[in-house]
């Protein structure tokens, strides 16, 4: 299994952050990949979110389910086809961080475990002559700069204005 585990500071309380990191059909606005998000609940435990993705000459249709959520400092998640992984959001407090400027912050965590040789190949459409393995290979790589993307978007959302944001890279495969 292979890990991801990163971190970035948000200057607003867990409270303030929480709402944005549950709103999972918001997630197209922060990266390029993810093209649309349709639920299937009431977005509570047990709510199940279709995550089209689209790269290069790809499309996947990730369905991930909500197993757990403890407001405002946890929401676990699990896909739930062709592909063993689970993972996390997760915001603690962290007002010892914030710049003299501003009141608190928290600390954004996000977790994904995974194994990359679990995918069903037939789930996803490959061009001729492309294997998995490469498509993983390719993928791989460019997850730091998505996530990066991603945290800067979400960030700006949560702070009502851009800036730059220090993504700390825990863990990577």
């Amino acid at each position: 299994m292979d890990r991801i585990l990163l971190s970035t500071l948000a200057h607003r309380s867990p409270e303030e952050v929480f709402p944005y990191v549950r709103s999972f059909t918001e997630y197209p606005r922060y990266t390029d990949h993810l093209k649309e998000v349709r639920v299937n609940g009431d977005g509570g435990v047990g709510s199940v979110y279709d995550l089209e993705l689209a790269w290069w000459k790809l499309s996947y249709t990730a369905r991930s389910r909500v197993t757990d959520i403890s407001a405002p400092t946890s929401l676990t998640w699990q896909l739930v086809n062709h592909l063993d992984a689970r993972g996390e959001w997760r915001v603690e407090p962290e007002p010892e961080s914030a710049p003299p400027d501003v009141e608190t912050a928290s600390r954004i965590y996000f977790e994904a475990v995974y194994d990359p040789h679990s995918a069903n190949e037939d789930a996803i459409s490959l061009p001729r002559l492309v294997s998995l393995d490469w498509v993983v290979r390719k993928v791989e790589p460019k997850l730091l700069n998505e996530a990066r993307t991603v945290v800067e978007r979400l960030v700006a959302d949560i702070e009502g204005r851009p800036r730059d944001v220090e993504l700390t890279v825990h863990e990577m495969p």
